[in-house]
């Protein structure tokens, strides 16, 4: 072995105080001892620097680099690249332990291959206690469907920089680095399992992962990121916030008379950006977010419009010092806990709670309790339909009449409902040809091939679901290979082009049971799916089984608005779809309904609630009087005399 390598290890490190010592310390431990260590700190907040200097106190081949802010992984990697002093780049993310021998095999693999340009060990990896088991999984090589690892890799020092976040965020390392060495040299592997790329929930790649919780804003809530980012998650989903979000600051075009304060509390879920209406009629809006929100849970800072985020550590001073005309919380179940801490604490401005989601993920998270309190002690209440009204009317019990409104919660922008549709695609391909964006809800793979048997081709976007539903998609393409399609997301700007070309839509295909009895429903007997308005921006029918029997809501507005497509068996559906003179009917009906589904078709009844809620909350004389004209669709609030559990 050549005795005279040295390696510049690099440690980047955000918020890992407690683990940090340990990476160190392995390092300390090598056999081989011809190294440096660069840490790169990328802004954290927690004792970090006070750790590091107490090594660097004992070892000088300690340096220490600081960001100002969180910079993200390919910045911090570039900067100790620049600092480092040898020729040999290894890398430890501070979460990460190298074994003694690391640094020794991965040098000897260099100094046998003369043509390689990297070097790679194995590693333990997943280690888990369970009540079966105490024990991780090894590679040799790659970790299963990841790229190698930092903790796995040495390199030769080249002119070459990671990408960084202004270019893309990503967990992909092929991507960010690795693919730019390929064609400088062999990557070579010690076959040695000398390192562990250890597992806890605040790794880096879990922020990517849909699937455990992850998704852009999620990364942007932990790693404090307060600008625009080009975001690729694990499932391959990309979202380009300079592209989706074209208007930074929403201009007032349309004052109100009475411009409000609103506090934002919670999330804004599906098309978030529908909140900018409010600042165009001259509202001022204020946001205060939930912690750890799901890949679907938009929350602050946001990419577009005027917001200002005010911090959950100080929020009550904050909202005295604001003095916001209204709370506005929202929307589903994960916002529960927060709304329920400011509606206890909160210092008598009117609150209005909106709920989307099912209450039963409350019941089934254990906060059934915090979600009827928001009900019962809000000053005003937000449904999104009249069936879900009156489920929660059979046991709520309120002590004075409350203020009610209808509103769906995930409504989009009318910017999105472009004017041009394009041409169908069954004029020019044979058979039928419908759409699916995001789950194919309640179609199993035998339901492709009877749909198939009628020339009904499927074509099913959201990359997302195609990896949750990587078996479904299998099966049906064994079943219905000529008759399954599978494209990448398509954005809110694209609906109304890509969309548009289909013959129809599926909304989420089930069979009620209610027989009309509110108790017995269940959650798609209320849901409005959110892919209602995606659909309803091309113009295009809804597709759902026939519960007319039944209460089943997304079922009263399609049939009401004469924008659905209704069918017991799939040769029904058949016959329906190749109607020629029906489905013009149908798509000019929808075409002609699809306002509706924005919510600046809504935004004023609103507004017009808030205003009721505030005045009503101020005053100190007798009530309303009471009236209920609440009828679907409905712009104006209600008041709902209560009802006896």
């Amino acid at each position: 072995m050549s005795k005279e390598k040295k390696i510049s290890v690099i440690i980047p490190v955000y918020n890992q105080a407690l683990f940090i010592s340990r990476a160190i310390r392995s390092v300390q431990k090598q056999t081989f001892g011809k190294w440096e260590i660069i840490v790169v700190n990328d802004g954290s907040s927690d004792q970090v620097e006070g750790v590091v200097n107490m090594f660097r106190l004992e070892d000088d081949r300690i340096s220490y680099l600081k960001n100002e802010r969180n910079e993200g992984l390919g910045y911090s990697l570039n900067k100790g690249i620049e600092h480092a002093r040898y020729d040999m780049i290894a890398y430890l993310p501070a979460d990460d332990v190298y074994f003694e021998d690391h640094l020794y095999y991965l040098v000897e693999a260099l100094d046998k291959n003369p043509d390689a340009i990297l070097t790679y060990s194995g590693v333990k990896y997943n280690y888990r206690d369970t009540g079966h088991t105490s024990q991780g999984k090894t590679s040799l090589a790659k970790v299963p469907e990841r790229s190698l690892q930092l903790v796995q890799v040495m390199h030769r020092k080249v002119d070459m920089r990671w990408v960084e976040r202004e270019q893309l965020t990503t967990a992909d390392l092929d991507q960010m680095y690795w693919n730019k060495l390929n064609p400088l040299g062999d990557f070579v592997a010690t076959l040695k399992i000398t390192a562990e790329w250890v597992s806890h929930p605040l790794q880096r790649h879990q922020f990517f992962n849909e699937f455990a919780g992850g998704g852009i804003y999620r990364y942007k809530e932990y790693y404090n990121v307060k600008h625009r980012i080009r975001f690729e998650s694990q499932s391959g989903s990309y979202i380009d916030e300079f592209k989706d979000y074209s208007i930074l600051e929403d201009k007032v075009v349309n004052l109100d008379g009475e411009p409000l304060k609103i506090l934002l509390v919670g999330e804004l879920a599906y098309n978030a950006q529908r909140i900018c209406a409010l600042e165009r009629m001259g509202h001022k809006l204020y946001g205060l977010w939930i912690d750890k929100p799901f890949f679907y849970n938009t929350i602050g800072p946001l990419p577009f419009g005027n917001v200002e985020d005010i911090p959950k550590s100080n929020w009550k001073e904050k909202v005295k010092e604001i003095k916001p005309d209204v709370i506005y919380a929202l929307l589903n179940f994960s916002a529960v806990p927060l709304a329920h801490e400011v509606l206890v604490d909160n210092p008598g401005i009117p609150f209005v709670w909106h709920f989307k989601e099912s209450p039963f993920y409350c019941r089934q998270q254990g906060t059934w309790n915090q979600l009827v309190e928001l009900y019962q002690k809000s000053d005003g209440q937000i449904y999104i339909n009249e069936e879900t009204r009156l489920w929660f009317e059979q046991f709520l019990m309120f002590t004075n009449e409350p203020l009610v409104h209808i509103l769906d919660g995930d409504l989009p922008p009318n910017y999105y409902f472009k004017d041009q549709r394009s041409e169908l695609l069954s004029d020019s391909v044979d058979g039928v040809h419908t759409v699916v964006s995001g789950r194919p809800f309640g179609l199993q793979p035998d339901d492709i091939q009877a749909l198939a048997a009628q020339d009904i081709h499927l074509h099913f976007y959201g990359d997302y679901h195609h990896r949750s539903y990587k078996n479904w998609l299998d099966k049906s393409f064994a079943l219905a290979p000529e008759h399954l399609h599978i494209y990448r997301n398509c954005t809110p700007d694209e609906w109304t082009a890509e969309f548009s070309k289909y013959d129809a839509g599926w909304l989420h295909v089930f069979e009620s049971s209610n027989s009309g009895e509110l108790m017995k429903a269940e959650w798609l007997d209320l849901n409005y799916p959110a892919r209602m308005s995606t659909l309803a921006a091309a113009g295009l029918p809804m597709i759902q089984r026939n519960n007319l029997k039944h209460t089943v809501a997304s079922q009263t507005i399609t049939n009401k608005l004469g924008v659905g497509i209704f069918y017991e068996s799939f040769e029904e559906l058949g016959e329906r779809l190749r109607d020629q003179v029906y489905m013009r009917r149908i798509r000019e009906n929808c075409w002609g309904s699809r306002a509706h589904f924005s919510f600046e078709h809504h935004v004023h009844g609103l507004v017009n609630f808030f205003k009721r809620v505030i005045r009503r909350k101020h005053a100190s004389d007798s009530p309303e009087p009471f009236r209920n004209t609440a009828k679907y669709p409905n712009e104006q609030s209600v008041l709902i005399a209560p009802t006896a559990a």
